[in-house]
This record gives structure tokens, C-alpha cells and sequence, in this order.
């Protein structure tokens, strides 16, 4: 069961939503250190084998300190979102500028606008890209240390509810091409966490999901399973 623990951030990619063009890419992928070793910590199964199916990405953020966990971290990012819109509005702008003065400007006067659009572009991309590593740096070490609490209730309910086997249906290879929805134990872990954590719902207005500034959209492949929510 140690490897419910390897957990990429595709999730969180998908609900930081894009509003503009390649400041915030698609986050890299994150393990939970100190994952705890099955064969050391469970007895050798006996009788029938009884498998469950999670979506263990999806719980995580689902659960009421992981929405709250991420709004945080979208409300943190608004600002720098709104600077990155406002520097590619202003080079925008001055590229309409430059195509509708056209052929009224010396040739001194286009390069002299042209080297201004140039610096500003690159200072955008730096300005993009150093957001991007901080928001994925932020989102890599939130969903890790919230995982391996969620990990910890995994295993503490599928040792008290008789499985021997639990499978993440979430990850992008994961073997899972269907399966029983009464298999699912998504919801279960969701409310079970929640309930030991003691985190209330968020309201209902407030997002559950980080939203990455200028990120463009990123889609993952849909699973297959039947059980996925």
C-alpha cells in the first residue's frame, strides 16, 4: 500500500484554471515522503481477498482542509495574477499601437517601439515563470503533507472495514479499467478525514480549488473506471 503515497499534482493542475497565456504551466509531480511499508505494517491476509477502489487525488481536495487549504492559495496569487494581466494588456496594446501608426513612423521611432515590447515581453516571461515555480512550489508541499494525512485514514478504514487490498483509480497508469461502484471508497474517506480533522466545510461561495494566474487550460485523460467521481 505504499505506493497510494506517490501522488502526482495533475489534480491540482486541472482545477488551477487558465486566464492567459504561458505565466503558469502544468506542475511537475510530487511524492509523500515517509511512505509507510505494507509488508512491514499489515499481516499477511487471510481468507477471501476484499479490494476497494479510491480516487485518492480527488479526496484529497475534496476534503474540507484541502478546499480550504487551496482557496488560500488562489486568494495568495490573485494579486500576482492581476499584474500578469495587466502587463500583457499593456503589451498588447502597444503592439496595436505600432501596427496602426504603420508606415507614419521613422524606421528610428518602430525600433526604438519594438525594443519597448521586446524588454517588457521578457520581463513578463521572467515575472511568469518565477510565479510559476512559487505557486507550484506552494501547491507541491500543500497536497504532500495533507496526502499523507489522508494516506493515514486510508489505512486505519481499510483495516477496520476487512480490506486487504485498496487501489487508486486516479493516477494516469493506474492498472483500474472498471469497477463496482459500491467498491468506491472516495466519499467514505472524505467524510471519515473531515471528521478527525475538524475543519468545517468551506461555503459554499468560496472556491475549493487553487486557480493558477495565466495558466493555459490543462486536461488529463479520463479514467476508465466506473468508480471515478
Amino acid at each position: 500500500m505504499n505506493r497510494l503515497l506517490s501522488r502526482s499534482l495533475s489534480l491540482a493542475c486541472v482545477l488551477a484554471t487558465g486566464l492567459g497565456a504561458s505565466a503558469f504551466a502544468q506542475s511537475s509531480a510530487a511524492t509523500v515522503p515517509n511512505a509507510p511499508s505494507a509488508a512491514a505494517t499489515a499481516p499477511a491476509p487471510a481468507g477471501p481477498t476484499k479490494v476497494a477502489v479510491i480516487m485518492f487525488q480527488g479526496v484529497v481536495a475534496q476534503t474540507n482542509e484541502g478546499q480550504r487549504n487551496f482557496a488560500e492559495i488562489r486568494k495568495k496569487y490573485e494579486p500576482k495574477q492581476a499584474q500578469i494581466k495587466q502587463s500583457s494588456d499593456e503589451i498588447d496594446n502597444l503592439k496595436k499601437q505600432l501596427q496602426t501608426a504603420g508606415a507614419t513612423l521613422s524606421d528610428v521611432e518602430r525600433a526604438s517601439r519594438l525594443k519597448t515590447i521586446d524588454d517588457k515581453e521578457k520581463a513578463l516571461q521572467r515575472t511568469g515563470e518565477d510565479a510559476q515555480n512559487d505557486f507550484q512550489q506552494e501547491i507541491q508541499q500543500t497536497y504532500a503533507s495533507l496526502a499523507e494525512k489522508v494516506f493515514a485514514v486510508v489505512q486505519q478504514y481499510a483495516s477496520q472495514n476487512g480490506y486487504t487490498l485498496v487501489v487508486d483509480a486516479s493516477q494516469q497508469q493506474s492498472p483500474v479499467l472498471w469497477a463496482n461502484p459500491s467498491t468506491d471508497i472516495s466519499a467514505a474517506i472524505v467524510q471519515a478525514y473531515n471528521a478527525k480533522s475538524g475543519v468545517p466545510a468551506p461555503l459554499a461561495s468560496a472556491p475549493s480549488a487553487p486557480a493558477a494566474p495565466s495558466a493555459p487550460s490543462t486536461t488529463t485523460r479520463p479514467h476508465p473506471a466506473t468508480a471515478a467521481h
